[in-house]
């Protein structure tokens, strides 16, 4: 394939094919959509009657140097083919079949692209076909991504941020859906690190919020956003909804996706074998709930390791982006333990399970890669308490030697030592604030471990709130940080967040960013490639 101009042929093929699919009038679930968000026009309007549409625009999923995942979603069954070309004219097109999908799937599916040439620009377009007549296909849903470099020189730059439309807060045609998206796709990354808690199925919208100005938010609803989600459609239908807005579709269409998976995907706050007192529920076995989140989860994102067939099902993995970069997604939902205050003398399943962390210990030991990104869905030494005794996340409140959870990291953190485990980098959100802390051994209450930076990002397009407070047992300092002095204020308020990190080809620099929404950039941080502690 030969090599693009980057740019130019991603402007041109937004302009054309992407631009058109994130103006396919989506089905409401009973509502009229505005036009802003829809892109509904005379286009939109002439679909052809009794062909497969695919409205829901196109994702791409842990794109490699030579390989990738591409999710589409019909509105009817469907055969899923995919072609892919160097330039946006497919004048030269490869053609990959893919699944024939239908209601097991909720209409959704996922192709395999191999063979994909190193660190260029792919354009690709998915068309559905009537699986009983070939002839009868969709108009062509566009898309593009960069495959990640085999030459360093070239480096790799994406985004990251967690937490979208919770709290209240949803798809408010005044404000554009989820303008955040836009600024994010304008920045061009390589890729968009999504941090967890993608959808709040905990979260059920109203059609109007009085903020405490006396303005009126508005959410465009649906009938699945009315409740909490229990059922597997309801949990589907939480995901389809984030896709109702155009910005959202646009990004994804451009920008291909890292993501993992926290508590809102199901319900705030669980963890496995938990049973609901809360009254809202029918369903109150937890586990039951995950498994129909995570079946609904795995069908609407392009995970890999989430595809059918798959006999491990898991949400942690590495995604290898070239010689500058390994992503490791971690999944601090599936294997912790209850949540308690947190305290125990041993704890050998953690947050983290046994299997997780030696398979993190183990693939951070194998990586070449110059940086190692550990993307953890909840921080480290942040305080997040889960009603008046217990703990959500690592930290538990207690300044001293590690207890309860916190011996796993400080497990991990002892083996990154030991082994000259160079390049780590913690990146994480769910607090809904951004703020950067740096770990020294210097400070802890225990030493065993190297330096090393953690960044906070979020939320997108969720209520924010005011910074928690910092364990002391791994010695943060809290660098920078930005948040609300007071409970969930809205996006109208502003308090939205997302970071960057641009790795210099040349020096190996990575450079870190915390953005406000508007494009402020309110923190930078530079570190040095090659060292086991920064």
């Amino acid at each position: 394939m030969e090599q693009e101009s980057g740019s130019i042929g991603r402007r041109s093929v937004l302009r054309g094919g992407a631009l058109a699919s994130a103006g396919l009038a989506l089905p409401s679930a009973g509502l009229a959509l505005p036009a802003a968000l829809s892109g509904a026009g005379p286009a939109a309007a002439q679909t052809l009657s009794g062909r497969p549409e695919a409205r829901w625009g196109v994702q791409a999923g842990d794109v490699t140097s030579s390989s990738a995942l591409v999710w589409v979603r019909s509105d009817r069954p469907a055969r899923m083919i995919v072609e892919t070309s160097a330039t946006d004219t497919f004048r030269t097109a490869r053609r990959t079949f893919g699944p024939l999908i239908g209601p097991v799937t909720d209409f959704t599916g996922t192709t395999a692209l191999h063979g994909l040439p190193p660190g260029e620009q792919v354009h690709y377009r998915v068309v559905l076909a009537d699986p009983d007549d070939p002839r009868r296909t969709s108009e062509p849903v566009h898309g593009t991504f960069r495959t990640a470099p085999v030459r360093r020189r070239q480096g790799v730059r994406f985004v990251w941020s967690g937490d979208l439309a919770g709290q209240g807060w949803g798809i408010n045609p005044e404000r554009g859906g989820y303008p955040v998206f836009e600024e994010m796709r304008r920045r061009d990354p390589d890729f968009f690190l999504f941090s967890g808690d993608t959808v709040y199925a905990d979260g059920p919208l109203t059609a109007s919020v009085t903020l405490p100005d006396g303005r009126v938010w508005r959410n465009v609803t649906t009938e699945e956003k009315s409740k909490v989600a229990e059922t597997l459609a309801e949990f589907r239908g939480n995901f389809r909804y984030n896709l109702l807005d155009a910005t959202f579709r646009r990004f994804n269409a451009q920008v291909p996706a890292i993501v993992q998976w926290d508590d809102h995907e199901v319900l705030n706050n669980w963890y496995p074998g938990e049973i609901l007192g809360d009254t809202r529920y029918t369903e109150k076995s937890v586990d039951v709930l995950a498994a129909r989140a995570k079946r609904a989860f795995s069908e609407y994102f392009p995970v890999p390791t989430l595809r059918p067939g798959r006999t491990d099902g898991r949400v942690h993995r590495v995604v290898r982006h070239g010689p500058l970069l390994d992503v490791f997604v971690l999944d601090m939902r599936t294997y912790r333990n209850r949540n308690s205050p947190n305290r125990q003398p041993q704890d050998a399943q953690g947050i983290l399970g046994r299997e997780q962390l030696d398979w993190l210990k183990r693939e951070l030991e194998r990586s070449r890669a110059v940086w190692k990104v550990i993307a953890s869905d909840m921080p480290l030494g942040l305080v997040v308490p889960d009603g008046a005794t217990d703990f959500e996340a690592v930290a538990n409140a207690d300044p001293g030697a590690p207890l309860g959870r916190e011996l796993q990291i400080a497990e991990l953190l002892r083996h990154i030592k030991r082994r000259r485990i160079t390049g780590t980098v913690w990146l994480t959100a769910d607090v809904h604030y951004t703020s950067a802390q740096h770990y020294d051994p210097s400070r802890a209450a225990f030493g065993d471990f190297e330096p090393f930076w953690e960044f906070v990002s979020g939320p997108l397009n969720a209520g924010a709130f005011p910074a928690t407070a910092l364990d002391s047992t791994f010695g943060p300092d809290r660098v920078f940080m930005k948040a609300p002095t007071r409970a969930n204020v809205s996006p109208a308020e502003g308090y939205q967040f997302y970071g960057e990190v641009d790795i210099d080809g040349e020096s190996g620099e990575l450079t870190v960013r915390l953005l406000e929404e508007g494009g402020a950039v309110l923190f930078t941080k530079v570190l040095q490639p090659g060292r086991v502690g920064q």
